[in-house]
């Protein structure tokens, strides 16, 4: 069956070609990229040009000569931009932002967007010069990886203060990235936004996501001309130290209203994740500078693949095949998303069209929002905001050492080492909710089971970085370890937080006002063998990276009523 979205997108496509071709004006950047040895961004007399950095006008890629100097063919509005190489900075604003780019439009963008966009940038600059200083890229170092902060208003820009920037200020991650959805659609509270990230104190790199579009947009082409005014270009590269960073832009916008049956209050229409013949132009010329045996981290909005949901076009790039052509033969490739506001790892290899040593390791990041700032207030005026996965809302940090990659998660507000949430889950309770009413809120978390309940329950743990290698296993007191089965239904935790809770849940925290699946519950039954008294219960987890994480639970389990007196029961008076 034809995809609608597919042949509304090449409709599209190609109406935009043939209009920006007829209009084109060749004209030629030229410039510098040059050591500022003074850090004052201005190429002074003795500051000495940089060979081989790569320069883009995003199609062309070229390296600069044994001066630094480059030129690059500027058609209409082109962004002029760099990759930073290994071993140098580029300056960032007073908001932490990295600044590599000139852009040049010498119309500016439509005046009938909502939110700005780009002034009219006039004639093209004799000279674009890039100032760069060097730096220390030690093999090892960290990034900080957010997803979908998605404040849909101020009050919600605060949480993202208080909750996540808050504990990571004295970080010693090299810089952070943002996976799209920074916004909630409102791209006025960006400045406000950018100022709280910028309080992290490392420079901060952004990915564009479908609630950064300017919706009145008549199509994909002009649909981030906010996001270019503040953050530059939508897809871009950088190196630091010995790995090779790609940001995309893999929302490729419909039009306002266009593909909806009925108009919106908001303007928007349609969308579907696809990577632009543009950006796999540009990539496939980056590349040719880029070995093979490098560590390559591509970084996007949408998924490559959404394992809950694989069809929809919304929530996969379905052009992905093409992007696995170009990166065939590289050895460490992964690739970052967020939108989902799930947590999920994947592995492409031959048999889905990445042909290469290794799998391509694709990750499903937690969501810096979660349930997009859902649930009840907790003591810090912060929504608990656990992420229909059951994943509490959070980041992860990017560990690299050389080829060695690790990725860590934390969970907002929690210690580092709190990777699961282990439940006992009585099968009355978890399988027949609108029984909810006869269980107290926070008894899956409660250790205390009659004898008479043991049989009918399930030691259920969410192991909130589990993927496909993951293995999970318990153990009660000093006996053997029980592998736990890895099953695909909802978290109860969450499950039961959001039914208690629905006046705080946002509408499309569910779907049809139903519960999501997670792909990290693991399951076993409690041994019916178990008497009454103390046991200590130890979750063993190993990751999609070998480390091995512990959580535990003392399980009590208590007679069916009073206990009978025995004959050698001791009464005694206590006054």
């Amino acid at each position: 069956m034809r995809d609608p979205a597919r042949s509304l997108a090449a409709f599209l496509a190609a109406g935009t070609m043939l209009a920006g071709v007829s209009a084109l004006a060749q004209e030629t950047a030229r410039g510098t990229v040059f050591e500022d040895l003074n850090a004052d961004g201005v190429r002074d007399d003795g500051e000495p040009g940089i060979a081989d950095v790569r320069v883009s006008n995003g199609r062309d890629v070229v390296l600069t000569d044994a001066d630094g100097r480059y030129e690059l063919a500027a058609d209409g509005e082109t962004i002029i931009f760099i990759t930073k190489p290994s071993g140098y900075a580029t300056p960032v604003n007073a908001q932490m932002l990295p600044q590599f780019y000139y852009i040049h439009d010498p119309d500016g963008s439509p005046l009938n967007l909502r939110y700005p966009g780009l002034e009219p940038t006039g004639p093209l600059p004799e000279a674009i010069d890039f100032p760069l200083r060097r730096q220390n890229e030690p093999a090892r170092f960290e990034a900080i990886l957010f997803a979908d902060t998605q404040p849909q208003t101020a009050e919600e820009v605060d949480y993202i203060r208080d909750d996540v920037v808050a504990e990571l200020i004295g970080t010693d991650a090299s810089f952070g990235m943002t996976l799209g959805d920074i916004m909630f659609d409102d791209l006025s509270l960006l400045p406000r936004y950018n100022s709280v990230i910028a309080q992290i104190g490392i420079p901060w790199y952004n990915v564009p996501g479908n609630h950064e579009l300017n919706f009145l947009a008549a199509g994909d082409e002009q649909s981030l001309e906010t996001f270019k005014r503040i953050f530059g270009p939508t897809y871009y590269s950088f190196e630091y130290a010995d790995a090779y960073f790609v940001v995309f832009d893999n929302v490729n916008y419909f039009g306002e209203d266009v593909g909806r049956e009925e108009p919106t209050h908001r303007g928007n229409g349609l969308y579907e994740g696809r990577i632009s013949e543009a950006q796999l132009e540009w990539l496939r010329n980056d590349l040719q500078y880029v070995p093979q045996d490098k560590v390559v981290f591509l970084t996007m909005h949408i998924p490559l693949e959404w394992t809950l949901d694989p069809e929809r076009a919304s929530v996969n790039t379905v052009n992905r095949e093409e992007l696995f052509t170009l990166l065939e033969g590289y050895e460490h490739v992964y690739a970052f998303a967020g939108h989902t506001h799930t947590t999920e790892h994947s592995y492409f290899d031959a048999d889905d069209g990445f042909n290469a040593p290794a799998p391509l390791h694709h990750h499903i990041i937690a969501t810096v929002s979660g349930a997009w700032w859902s649930g009840p207030i907790d003591d810090r005026g912060i929504p608990v905001s656990v992420q229909r996965d059951g994943t509490p809302n959070g980041y992860h940090v990017l560990e690299v050492d050389g080829s060695d990659v690790a990725v860590r998660y934390k969970a907002a507000g929690m210690p580092e080492d709190y990777q699961m949430r282990i439940m006992l889950d009585v099968a009355y309770h978890g399988y027949r909710i609108e029984g909810l009413r006869d269980f107290r809120p926070g008894e899956l978390l409660d250790g205390r089971l009659t004898l008479d309940e043991v049989p009918a329950t399930d030691l259920v743990v969410n192991f909130f970085a589990a993927g496909p290698n993951s293995i999970v296993e318990y153990v009660i007191g000093d006996g053997p370890p029980v592998r736990m089965e890895n099953v695909r239904t909802f978290d109860p935790y969450a499950n039961e937080l959001f039914l208690r809770n629905e006046d705080t849940r946002k509408p499309w925290v569910w779907r049809d006002n139903e519960p999501f699946d997670s792909t990290h519950i693991y399951k076993a039954d409690l041994p019916d063998t178990l008497e009454p008294g103390f046991y200590t219960v130890t979750v063993r987890a190993t990751d999609e990276y070998g480390r091995t994480h512990h959580g535990h639970r003392v399980l009590e389990i208590v007679g069916n009523g009073a206990p009978a007196m025995t004959s050698d029961d001791t009464v005694q008076f206590v006054n």
